[in-house]
């Protein structure tokens, strides 16, 4: 399992359409989930939050690919990861508040997770190439 996610993040890395197409994915979940929270005034604050930031990684990643300059792109890819970070912790918070159960989530989490190390890997390239 560890060597085919290794072998997607290094596809992702060398073909920019899969990654559009997989953070599109992320950002569609995220929407679902939020459609599915309860109608509780706790739960849409929450929702919101997550509903804003795990939508925009995927904006963020497309606006880099039209980066202007090396220093564009990863500035770009960095605000995608402060938007996964962000992610993750709301996620967090509607688990451990009791809202959504950590099941419903964990895949959710896994492939923020996921995106992450993709961003950190092409970030760390780019910033190579750089030098």
């Amino acid at each position: 399992m560890k060597d085919e996610t290794e072998k997607m993040k290094k596809s992702e890395t060398r073909n920019p359409e899969d990654l559009k197409t997989r953070t599109k994915r992320f950002a569609l979940k995220i929407i679902a989930l939020y459609a599915s929270l309860p109608k509780t005034t706790e739960a849409q604050v929450l929702g919101k939050q997550v509903l804003r930031s795990g939508t925009s990684v995927g904006a963020h990643y497309r606006e880099s690919i039209r980066g202007r300059s090396n220093a564009e792109v990863v500035s770009k890819l960095e605000v995608g990861l402060q938007e996964l970070e962000e992610t993750r912790y709301w996620l967090e918070l509607l688990a451990e508040s009791g809202i959504m159960e950590n099941e419903r989530l964990s895949s959710l989490d896994q492939e923020a997770d996921e995106l992450t190390a993709i961003f950190v890997s092409c970030v760390r390239k780019i910033k190579g190439r750089s030098k």
